[in-house]
C-alpha cells in the first residue's frame, strides 16, 4: 500500500457536521459536512477548464453515454489521490455501535487502494491525514495539487442530522442510531475547476455501485432534510451536487466524494463492517475507474499493396 500521510486533519467536516451532531454540515464544506447550498447560480463556473482526462460535455439531470477523449489515458500513469475522510484526531461520525467513521473510511480506502493497484492503477496514492478539522481540508487539496493528481476521490461513511437520532444501548454503553435511511451517495461540486469531468466519473461510480446491487440514499432530496437537502443531478445513479465542500470545490482536478453507506443505520453498519461489502464497493470503484481511464486503442498497421 502506498500511503501518503498529510499533516493536518480532515478532508471533510462533512461528517463532523452532518454525521451525528448537526455539528457541521457536510463532507468537506467550508463551514460544515453537508453545507448550505449555493443560492447564486452565477457563482458557478460557466465553462470549467479541462484537466487531464477530457470527457464529452455532460449536463446535470442527464446520463448520456460517456466517451473518452482523443487523448488516451494510461492506467499505470493515472494519478489517483485516494483520500481517507477524517483523521484519528477528528474522527467524523460515530456509528450505531460506537465505532468511528475514520475507522470505516480507512479500512475501505485501503481495500480500494489495493484493488486499484492490482488492476494496473499503480500511481494511486492513499492520503491519510493527521490533525484536526478545517485546516486539513486545505492540506488535502494542496497535497493533491502537489502530486499533480488526475483525479481526487474521497471516501466516507454516512450518518444523519441529530433530529433523526434515537437512543439505544449497545454492549452496556449508551449509543444512538437511525434506521430510517440507508444507502450510498456520490457528491460533486459544480464549482470544481473541471465539473464536467467530475460529474462524468461520479456517474460511472454511481452506476457501478448500482450495478453491484446497492441502492443510493434518497433522503437528500427530501424537504425534511432542511439545509442538508441537495440537488440530485442523476436520479438513476445517486449523484448529488454539494457545491461548498472544500475538497470538491477547491481541487484543481476532477473530484468526487463517496459516502459508501450509512453507519448510523444498525443493519447497514453490520454490512459496511464486513469484508464482503468492502470488496463489493472496491470492485465498483475499479469498474468505474476502468471506464473512466481507458488505455489507448491499438492502431491498425497499414498494409501497402504491391
Amino acid at each position: 500500500m502506498t500511503c501518503l500521510s498529510i499533516g493536518v486533519a480532515e478532508a471533510n467536516w462533512l461528517t463532523d457536521a452532518f454525521k451525528g451532531k448537526d455539528k457541521k454540515p457536510s463532507a468537506n464544506a467550508e463551514p460544515s459536512k453537508h453545507a448550505s447550498k449555493h443560492t447564486k447560480e452565477a457563482k458557478r463556473a460557466a465553462s470549467p477548464k479541462p484537466h487531464h482526462v477530457k470527457l464529452a460535455a455532460l449536463g446535470p439531470m442527464s446520463t448520456p453515454a460517456l466517451k473518452p477523449s482523443s487523448v488516451a489515458c494510461t492506467p499505470a500513469k493515472f494519478r489517483i489521490a485516494l483520500d481517507v475522510g477524517h483523521t484519528a484526531e477528528s474522527e467524523g461520525a460515530t456509528s450505531a455501535r460506537n465505532v468511528t467513521e475514520f475507522t470505516f473510511n480507512l479500512r475501505l480506502a485501503q481495500a480500494i487502494n489495493e484493488k486499484l493497484k492490482a488492476e494496473g492503477f499503480a500511481a494511486t496514492k492513499l492520503l491519510v491525514t493527521e490533525g484536526k478539522a478545517k485546516p486539513s481540508l486545505f492540506k488535502r487539496v494542496s497535497v493533491a495539487s502537489d502530486m499533480n493528481a488526475d483525479l481526487f476521490l474521497s471516501i466516507h461513511h454516512d450518518s444523519v442530522p441529530n433530529k433523526f437520532l434515537e437512543d439505544w444501548e449497545f454492549e452496556g454503553k449508551k449509543s444512538h442510531f437511525s434506521d430510517r435511511f440507508s444507502g450510498y451517495s456520490v457528491f460533486v461540486s459544480r464549482d470544481n475547476a473541471d465539473f464536467k469531468t467530475s460529474f462524468a466519473f461520479a456517474e460511472l461510480l454511481g452506476k457501478a455501485m448500482k450495478d453491484s446491487g446497492l441502492e443510493y440514499a434518497r433522503q437528500y432530496t427530501m424537504p425534511i432534510m432542511g439545509h442538508y437537502q441537495y440537488t440530485l443531478l442523476d436520479k438513476d445513479t445517486g449523484v448529488y451536487a454539494h457545491d461548498e465542500l472544500i475538497v470538491l470545490r477547491k481541487t484543481r482536478m476532477p473530484a468526487v466524494l463517496l459516502e459508501a453507506g450509512s453507519i448510523i443505520n444498525r443493519d447497514e453498519e453490520l454490512k459496511m463492517d464486513s469484508a464482503e461489502r468492502r470488496d463489493l464497493i472496491s470492485d465498483a470503484v475499479v469498474t468505474a475507474m476502468k471506464g473512466f481511464c481507458r488505455p489507448p486503442e491499438p492502431q491498425a498497421t497499414a498494409t501497402v499493396g504491391r
